[in-house]
């Protein structure tokens, strides 16, 4: 395991993902490092839902039923549709789980929720897993989140796919930090 300097420095996404999924030990390392994502108040405003086996297929029938709940969908788009979670052997669907507080506005509840996707997306490439986090219209759409058992008050942040890295790893790209930060004033 990588330290967690090099893990953030280094970390990228990687989208050609294979079996296996996580070990249940390194599940263990993901789930404790969403639990420790920025939080202001300790609302802990997540939740998620584990994907594997036969509910990769549910979920990929579910993202077909929803988009025919919007416009008609051709075969082709059907297969594409219920194959998109299968492009990992396992798909983490994280959740906001968003309340009216006082000091908290819902904004920064979902950014906390983000913030477990992020900290889950860092261990996994600290283990030597790859790793992807996914959104569009599937996790915006309200038949997909029925679906899934959200209630009115919850929101998908993300689809993180978690496998093995399918052949070679991506090259972390380099960048300077100069062009993102600047002195002020």
């Amino acid at each position: 395991m990588m330290d967690a300097i090099t893990a953030l420095t280094t970390r990228v996404s990687e989208a050609r993902l294979t079996e296996p999924a996580p070990t249940e030990a390194q599940l263990t390392l993901i789930r404790q490092a969403a639990l420790r994502a920025a939080d202001h108040g300790n609302l802990r405003p997540w939740r998620f839902l584990e994907v594997t086996g036969d509910g990769l297929n549910r979920l990929g029938a579910l993202y077909v039923a929803a988009s025919q709940q919007v416009e008609a969908v051709s075969e082709p788009q059907a297969k594409r549709l219920q194959g998109l979670p299968m492009r990992a052997p396992m798909v983490i669907v994280a959740i906001a789980r968003l309340t009216e507080h006082p000091k908290v506005p819902m904004d920064e509840q979902r950014i906390a929720a983000g913030c477990a996707v992020q900290n889950m997306l860092n261990a996994a490439f600290a283990m030597g897993l790859g790793a992807y986090w996914r959104t569009g219209a599937l996790a915006e759409n309200p038949y997909v989140c029925k679906g899934l058992g959200l209630s009115e008050s919850e929101a998908i942040v993300g689809f993180l796919y978690l496998g093995q890295v399918a052949g070679e790893a991506k090259a972390c790209p380099e960048l300077d930090a100069q062009d993102y930060f600047k002195v002020w004033p």
